[in-house]
């Protein structure tokens, strides 16, 4: 059994990977260095065979070239992909390499190249994990906390980089996340449609986690709060929640999540009426493919 994990250098990812070493072969994909090397060996020691594979994923060329060497070099069949890494620009105006919004390209369109291009490489019974948000919905909390709720516009225009020359600030860096998140959402729903059978499709919300580096993207009242130990209910660490998302990829509890079903932190919820729109959702899977393909031909 193999298991492909991004982002697998600091907080969530990291400790999702370590829970799973010893378990289960790994891959990890994220950007090479020190940081990549020492838990590739601190997982190997755990009795884990682990290729590493390096990737930038604000490249869309890198997310590909990644892919092709799981390919050719036979890492798998895979089990399970856990899309876990993530960023947050407080600057909208940010882009990627291939010119898009940086939040939207790491979280979102990287994680639907890598996915595209290694789909013939599961093996059934497999799973997809996708990194989610409840940051897409706006609660009474989140109104207090001054935590922005999704914006949703057509998937061309988040993916548009914005213009002007000062920074938009954090709370368009915050809608920015949460649309980036609640795109997961539509595409866990439409991905699935587009699996072979016996692959099933989740999104997984770890819960709000302060120390880590997207935690230092929250609105500044959140921040606060974070550093009042025990005095803001739902706080969580990696921790705990690493390996409730490495259970999420391997343990039988969880083998019967399909068509894009959240699990919050232990268990399954229901997203909010705003998170289902098929029409949102095929267009999504539509503008993706326009949005890689540009980028591809624009490298050739």
């Amino acid at each position: 059994m193999t298991v492909l994990i991004t982002g697998p250098t600091r907080g969530l990812g990291r400790a999702a990977t370590l829970a799973m070493a010893g378990r289960t072969d790994l891959i990890l994909v994220g950007r090479d260095g020190a940081a990549m090397d020492t838990v590739a060996a601190q997982a190997r020691a755990k009795g884990s065979k682990v290729h590493t594979v390096g990737a930038d994923l604000a490249r869309l060329a890198d997310v590909r070239a990644a892919a092709a060497r799981v390919r050719a070099e036979g890492f798998g069949p895979l089990r399970a992909l856990i899309a876990n890494a993530g960023a947050m620009s407080a600057d909208t105006r940010q882009a990627s390499a291939d010119g898009y919004e940086l939040t939207f390209a790491v979280n979102y369109l990287a994680h639907a190249q890598l996915i595209g291009d290694l789909l013939d490489v599961f093996a059934a019974p497999a799973r997809i994990v996708l990194l989610g948000s409840n940051t897409y919905s706006a609660n009474f909390w989140r109104r207090l906390l001054h935590v922005p709720e999704a914006q949703w516009r057509d998937p061309v225009d988040l993916a548009r980089p914005a213009t002007g020359p000062r920074n938009p600030g954090l709370r368009a860096g915050g809608v920015a996340y949460s649309n980036a998140k609640l795109a997961l959402l539509y595409y866990a729903h439409e991905l699935q449609h587009h699996t072979a059978p016996g692959i099933g499709v989740s999104v997984f919300e770890p819960g709000w986690m302060p120390a880590t580096a997207l935690g230092r993207g929250a609105p500044p009242a959140l921040q606060a709060l974070s550093r009042a130990p025990g005095r803001l209910p739902g706080v969580s660490k990696p921790a705990r929640s690493g390996p409730a998302l490495a259970a999420l990829a391997l343990d039988d509890r969880w083998a019967h999540l399909r068509d894009g079903a959240f699990v919050l932190k232990d268990r399954v919820i229901r997203p909010r009426p705003v998170a289902f729109d098929r029409d949102r959702e095929q267009r999504l899977w539509a503008a993706t493919g326009e949005l890689l393909d540009r980028a591809a031909a624009a490298r050739q």
